[in-house]
């Protein structure tokens, strides 16, 4: 067995004990909240004879009608790659240094939702600006049902705050695009015409020793018929860089199809551009006051600076309950 060979091994055995992690996981949420049940009712026989542990009951409902919530919305992640990695590309649109900026702090947003969901954040490619900021981002992130959270990030970000880059202190908007496709694994194939594809070797920059720069391992592929483009630069194979951008480049065509109803991949032609500008997804507003406000779904969340550190479940769970697929 060849070592590209035996990784590929390794890693569909890893899929494995994730995906049987996920249901495992939730037998014991299920197993657990029926305990608690069980102690609720126990302590609301004994609050009704001592009205002192009225209190105690109201918090362990509270603590019981959370965690059914957050089994529902688990429930909810039942789309045909809802378990997946996800891939997450962030954009600096129109607004200069002020874009790229906030692309930087959109990479911070979803580098601490992903710690506090215990998912590991993997850095496929970036393309930081020498002035401020970062021009792109792609992230690989690891963990159960990672694409079912955060499918629903795809879109357009808009930001409204006093620019740090202006002098003036003038109020300035920005916009950063969030792309979000499923991590396939080497059990889905479809087929794609090589001729219709361009591959590009460049010199990965950014961590990696002295063997970065030195040769051209990085790698970017641009689908001819529809002009998706993949990159990938974080390993210092340009084989697994390779490898790793055409899962992107799959998943990316395999997510088009769909969206445009075609049989074949060979049918697809045209701009990939699912991201329009213009439809911006949520605003985060610093000033002249601070709010968060998811545009499809309402939520609203007055402490913009906690939706920084990474609290955006609220906006996740909204979306999943609105999107929810009704069963056939």
């Amino acid at each position: 067995m060849s070592e590209p060979e035996f990784w590929n091994e390794v890693e569909k055995a890893q899929q494995t004990m994730q995906k049987n992690k996920v249901i495992e996981d939730k037998l014991e949420q299920f197993a657990s909240l029926e305990s608690e049940l069980e102690d609720a009712f126990v302590l609301f026989e004994l609050a009704d004879e001592d009205a002192s542990l009225e209190k105690e009951l109201h918090s362990a409902l509270n603590s019981l009608e959370e965690k059914i919530d957050e089994l529902k919305i688990a429930t909810l992640l039942s789309g045909q790659y809802d378990m997946n990695n996800a891939i997450v590309s962030i954009h600096a649109g129109s607004g200069g240094l002020d874009a790229q900026d906030w692309t930087k702090m959109l990479l911070r947003m979803y580098d601490r939702f992903a710690q506090s969901m215990g998912f590991r954040v993997i850095e496929l490619d970036m393309i930081a600006d020498p002035e401020a900021g970062i021009k792109s981002v792609t992230l690989k992130i690891e963990g159960a049902n990672a694409y079912g959270y955060l499918k629903s990030e795809k879109g357009v970000h808009r930001i409204v705050r006093i620019s740090p880059f202006d002098t003036s202190g003038k109020r300035h908007t920005s916009f950063a695009s969030v792309d979000v496709i499923p991590e396939l694994d080497d059990s889905i194939e479809i087929d794609i015409n090589p001729a219709d594809l361009k591959i590009d070797t460049y010199r990965a920059s950014g961590a990696g020793g002295q063997h970065v720069n030195k040769t051209e391992s990085a790698i970017r592929i641009t689908h001819l018929p529809t002009g998706i483009v993949v990159q990938c630069q974080n390993q210092r194979s340009q084989h697994s860089n390779k490898e790793t951008a055409m899962k992107m480049l799959m998943a990316k065509l395999i997510e088009l199809k769909e969206l445009e109803h075609k049989d074949k991949i060979e049918d697809l032609q045209g701009e990939y551009s699912q991201i329009s500008w213009g439809s911006q997804i949520r605003s985060y507003v610093f000033q002249p006051y601070t709010m968060v406000k998811d545009h499809r779904t309402n939520t609203e969340i007055g402490h913009v600076q906690s939706v920084m550190d990474g609290n955006i479940m609220p906006f996740i769970n909204a979306y999943l309950k609105e999107n929810q697929v009704k069963p056939s």
